[in-house]
């Protein structure tokens, strides 16, 4: 990652929530999705969890509220500082720091039994090496037998159609109203692409328009799963929406022991 991912988190951590038709019950929702997922693996909690890409908080901060015990990091020290503010305005009881995915053995001290990295944070990564770099340091934060939780999505699908845009969405609720779409600047290979965030507000006279842009990577399952078995991770399993509940292809993997 350069620094034009931190810059886009940076710019973006305000208004972040606004794409959320309600951010607050999207929270409560991924968490319970998310610690149905832990618990199925690691049996009841509470667990120690490591959010390394916790944004402004929407997972770290619900599966603080469950009970866990969660620390949030993320490259961007501007959605730290909002995920600080967002936890303490909730009560939940968490803890921060900034890092970079692919030296968290470094920058963060002690072992967990679960790190996550969910809304699609992995294909930020720009090559195979870096890659392999941040799942084996997600694999070293791991206790023995721990769980690796991460989400992603379906490039498998994606790449075949290489959508340009999708439809806006008119949001009514917590915010006032906005409107919300991205398009999809995609590279000739297939490979990779800008994906350009768009938010508009009404004002006065018109519409705000806000635009935020980045880089992705078209990660396919296939080659996260070999960065997960690389890193020395086991029982590499994938669920769809259909069957975890959540709204990205899920991936699990376990250390051993």
């Amino acid at each position: 990652m350069d620094d034009t991912v931190r810059t886009f988190y940076d710019q973006f951590a305000d208004t972040y929530h606004l794409i959320f038709l309600d951010w607050q019950a999207s929270i409560a929702r991924q968490a319970e999705v998310l610690d149905r997922l832990i618990h199925d693996a690691l049996g009841p909690g509470p667990h120690t969890v490591l959010d390394c890409a916790c944004g402004i908080g929407t997972q770290a901060i619900g599966l603080a509220r469950l009970g866990h015990r969660v620390h949030g990091t993320d490259l961007s020290p501007v959605a730290v500082a909002r995920a600080e503010q967002e936890a303490t305005a909730a009560g939940a009881s968490l803890t921060f720091g900034v890092a970079d995915m692919r030296d968290l053995a470094d920058q963060v001290p002690g072992i967990v039994e679960v790190v996550i990295a969910c809304d699609n944070a992995l294909p930020h990564l720009p090559t195979a090496d870096d890659l392999r770099l941040a799942t084996a340091n997600m694999a070293r934060k791991l206790r023995p037998g721990g769980l690796l939780l991460a989400s992603i999505r379906d490039y498998d699908q994606l790449v075949q159609l290489r959508p340009t845009s999708e439809m806006p969405r008119v949001l009514d609720g917590p915010g006032g109203r906005r409107v919300t779409f991205q398009v999809w600047d995609w590279a000739p290979d297939g490979q990779r692409y800008r994906l350009h965030q768009f938010l508009l507000r009404p004002k006065e006279q018109g519409w705000q328009t806000d635009h935020f842009e980045t880089e992705y990577r078209a990660l396919l399952r296939g080659d996260l799963t070999a960065a997960l078995q690389t890193a020395g991770l086991e029982q590499v399993r994938w669920f769809d929406p259909e069957e975890s509940g959540y709204y990205q292809p899920v991936v699990t993997a376990r250390a051993p022991g």
